[in-house]
């Protein structure tokens, strides 16, 4: 079974005029992981789409899907999958990929259904595609790492790079996640905007009683939305996109836009956060 929703790109100053509801409508996305379904969300920033596959009983093909407009989901885009459960197959184009959970699967425009079995449990993000990359495993460990921060600013943290130039091609969509040392909490601070492309996360790791309060907004008038375990937000071009946890976590991150320079970002002193 697929269920896709459509998430439209609004203006930061209509923004600003919503509630709390109003927010997680447009920025929140919950109830991704249903045993025997795809659940996806279409968002017009960047076309970037995101979902959960949970096969279970048997396995789930991701093909078409109405809203790109093509007969297949791959006919003008590519795909990054990330395991976040026990090691499960994928079957891409007469070929099965063994992913252990922390693995990216990359999957080039062209490509055809995809097919998911059990026990993993997948994140999936595709975005616009102009040309066709070869698939491609990403074992955790090939990954580009990045040390950043200090338990001093409870921001100690390893950045895991797959989808990125230097690991491996794509079009536009880059892919990681990012997992913190003990003791410390907060991702992405201090915060930054980069208005050429936007950014989704995905938040799991988390304890059942346990929340990340995830920033955003324009920098000197911002909002914040509270995430539970396996729940996404989508984050505009023009917001930060930061967050502090109650206990451990980890999010992946991906990102679509104009260009594929990790680091074409825009820092926003805390001192100006408003």
């Amino acid at each position: 079974m697929l269920t896709v929703e459509t998430r439209y790109a609004i203006d930061p100053d209509y923004a600003k005029t919503l509630d709390t509801d109003g927010i997680r409508k447009h920025f929140h996305a919950d109830g991704l992981f249903v045993d025997d379904e795809i659940k996806m969300v279409y968002s017009h920033y960047d076309r970037l789409i995101l979902g959960g596959v949970a096969p279970v009983n048997g396995k789930l093909v991701l093909d078409e899907v109405t809203e790109t407009g093509t007969p297949s989901l791959l006919d003008r885009r590519e795909l990054g999958v990330l395991n976040i459960g026990a090691t499960g197959t994928v079957e891409v184009d007469g070929q099965t990929y063994e992913i252990a959970r922390g693995d990216v699967l990359y999957v080039g425009m062209g490509a055809g259904p995809v097919s998911f079995s059990a026990p993993g449990r997948y994140y999936v993000l595709s975005a616009p595609a102009h040309r066709g990359h070869p698939t491609r495993l990403i074992r955790a460990e090939e990954a580009r790492r990045v040390e950043l921060g200090s338990a001093e600013t409870a921001n100690k943290r390893v950045i895991l790079q797959f989808l990125h130039p230097e690991v491996a091609q794509s079009c536009q969509l880059m892919m990681g996640y990012t997992q913190f040392a003990p003791g410390s909490v907060w991702n992405t601070m201090p915060a930054h905007v980069h208005d050429r492309r936007m950014e989704a996360y995905l938040y799991f790791d988390l304890g059942a009683d346990q929340r990340v309060f995830h920033f955003m907004g324009k920098p000197d008038e911002t909002r914040h939305l509270v995430v539970a375990n396996e729940e996404a937000i989508l984050s505009p071009p023009w917001s930060i996109h930061c967050g502090a946890g109650t206990g451990a976590y980890t999010f992946c991150w991906a990102m679509a836009g104009d260009n594929m320079d990790f680091t074409d970002m825009d820092m926003v002193a805390i001192g100006d956060l408003r």
